[in-house]
């Protein structure tokens, strides 16, 4: 069986993939021992745009993550609890990546998405281990 700190970095490291044809949805497919495959992802609960010059939207996301029969795709576990949620704003062309603060002024992605903690997989990799290794260690 795999341990904690390995399947930490396997989640931390595996690149994430657009998910065809759901969406604005990004995936990371890990495979486990016994046909198993851990699905981690994200994907758009709802996005909000202001109609102002700026051209200001803001979307929210959750984290989710899943066990599956890497065979049949059949679901063992999953997790969608939206527990782990982030959001990321936009103005016009400019992300967040691109420093939308530089473009509406003095301020910052925090202030935008005040509850926004979870944006990396990093914030959360060890809780979703923790509770995939319940999963594991109890099996349906």
């Amino acid at each position: 069986m795999i341990d904690k700190s390995e399947l930490i970095d396997q989640i931390e490291e595996t690149e994430l993939e657009k998910t065809p044809g759901k969406g604005d949805s990004w995936e990371k497919h890990i495979y486990l021992e016994d046909n198993t495959i851990l699905i981690v992802g994200y994907e758009e609960e709802e996005s909000f745009s202001e109609q102002n010059s700026r051209g200001e939207a803001v979307k929210n996301y959750y984290w989710f993550w899943e066990l599956r029969d890497s065979k049949n795709w059949d679901v063992t576990f999953d997790n969608h609890d939206k527990e782990f949620s982030f959001c990321e704003s936009t103005v016009g062309d400019y992300t967040d990546q691109d420093r939308v603060e530089d473009i509406v002024g003095d301020i910052e992605e925090e202030d935008v998405c005040t509850w926004s903690e979870q944006d990396w997989i990093e914030d959360i990799s060890e809780e979703i281990v923790e509770e995939v290794m319940e999963w594991l260690d109890n099996p349906k």
